[in-house]
């Protein structure tokens, strides 16, 4: 469906499985990563995705997951935002931010956000921040 320009969509558990890495695959326990049960859709290849954030404070939930699973990249969402992927590209949409997970140390953290109208492009895992408006 993708392939002929269809639209996928998801929130929560749909916006997890979107990933190709998925993280809490057990819906009878409280658990982040369960073995035999990480594998996603792969709509977003090498991605592992973590909605409701800052809500349920999980901004460094998917720091371990990268620590097992170097080569993936972390998409941390709050609720209140989306992504918008087309191709190797995504735009940040919404009222909301999204954590960008990478492996490497930003500052004090393990991530960088990304705001509204700022994009990401997957393939090389840069991020162009949306111009500020006056």
């Amino acid at each position: 469906m993708l392939a002929r320009g269809g639209v996928v969509g998801g929130t929560s558990a749909g916006a997890i499985i979107q990933g190709s890495f998925i993280v809490r695959g057990r819906p009878d326990k409280p658990l982040l990563v369960a073995k035999g049960r990480t594998r996603g859709f792969g709509f977003l290849k090498g991605v592992v995705v973590d909605p409701h954030l800052t809500e349920q404070k999980r901004e460094n939930e998917l720091v371990n997951v990268l620590d097992a699973h170097p080569e993936l990249l972390g998409i941390g969402m709050d609720e209140q935002a989306a992504i918008v992927v087309r191709g190797d590209e995504f735009e940040v949409e919404g009222t909301g931010r999204v954590a960008i997970y990478d492996n490497r140390k930003h500052g004090g953290n393990w991530y960088y956000w990304l705001s509204p109208g700022d994009r990401l492009d997957l393939s090389t895992r840069t991020a162009q921040r949306a111009p500020k408006s006056k």
